[in-house]
């Protein structure tokens, strides 16, 4: 088992500041944090236009290629932070290499967050904001035919449950998931917590605790905080599951993968070798990170 020699630096570094824990930092550090990471996603792509659109009290950051045409294939993007972190500025670089590599519109959707907005208000924002963004196909120049939903860690489980719901509507479809090492499980079940818990940045204490600010007083097996062990998966749209080979999620990411196939949804996963979680944006210190990119990027336009 071997790292990445840019994700090993950082993750060296990590073991010799004594591996500081995530549960003994403020909100405001976590979130400062987050954003101070930013310096590792590499070069900013430039060739593309970024609008802010605003709709009943919910924002959306539109990134499109330099003269693109009126409508374009379209993924929402929910963006990772433990549902208590991150936003448009943590997730720039990857969201404008995603416009540009794919030929296609970026559309992010900023969601309420904890501890100053607990469950369900993320849900129902992930929820919205498609349902908005599909309202308004003209305004956001959208081609209906070819919506992905997308997400990394917190961001791939709202984009799950989202098509879920829409789903349980009968409102409109997808045409495909992409999940990039989501927060499936809030039991912690799986042994991949324990294997990567504590060495590999983005700890078993980071993760678990995004869940309790999350989801105070709510059972951890709610079909909405870990929905990974539902039984009505049949039915979404193709799915595809990106997992890091160091990452606590692994191991779930593996078994979302087994249980969608189990019930008949088109499902393809794939693991990446030496990274961590929260290695999509990483791309200016990891190769994975680059070619992870680009793969998302072929998948929403193609």
């Amino acid at each position: 088992m071997v790292l990445e020699k840019g994700i090993a630096e950082q993750v060296e570094a990590f073991i010799a500041a004594g591996r500081p824990s995530a549960r003994q930092q403020s909100i405001d550090d976590r979130r400062a944090g987050y954003l101070a990471s930013t310096a590792l996603a590499g070069e900013t792509e430039s060739f593309v236009s970024i609008q802010t659109i605003e709709l009943e009290a919910m924002t959306f950051r539109v990134y499109s290629p330099l003269q693109s045409p009126a409508h374009l294939p379209t993924v929402i993007y929910y963006h990772g932070g433990c549902f208590i972190s991150g936003g448009f500025a943590t997730h720039d670089n990857q969201l404008r290499q995603l416009a540009v590599l794919g030929g296609c519109r970026v559309i992010a959707v900023q969601y309420r967050l904890a501890p100053e907005y607990t469950f369900p208000a993320a849900h129902d924002d992930a929820q919205r904001g498609a349902e908005l963004v599909w309202e308004h196909a003209g305004l956001f120049g959208i081609d209906k035919d070819r919506v992905t939903l997308a997400g990394d860690s917190a961001g791939g489980h709202l984009a799950l449950v989202t098509a879920l719901r829409l789903k349980a509507a009968g409102s409109l479809r997808p045409r495909q998931l992409i999940l990039i090492y989501p927060m499936v499980d809030a039991t912690a079940y799986f042994e991949s917590y324990v294997r990567n818990g504590k060495d590999y940045i983005i700890t078993r204490d980071t993760l678990l605790s995004g869940y309790e600010i999350y989801l105070p007083g709510v059972d951890r097996r709610h079909p909405e905080a870990s929905p990974l062990w539902r039984d009505d998966l049949g039915g979404l749209p193709p799915v595809h599951i990106i997992t890091a080979e160091f990452d606590p999620l692994c191991d779930e990411g593996k078994a979302l993968y087994q249980r969608m196939t189990e019930q008949g949804v088109v499902c393809t996963c794939q693991q990446y070798l030496g990274v961590i979680h929260g290695f999509f944006q990483l791309g200016g210190v990891s190769r994975a990170a680059r070619d992870a990119v680009r793969d998302v990027a072929y998948r929403v336009g193609r």
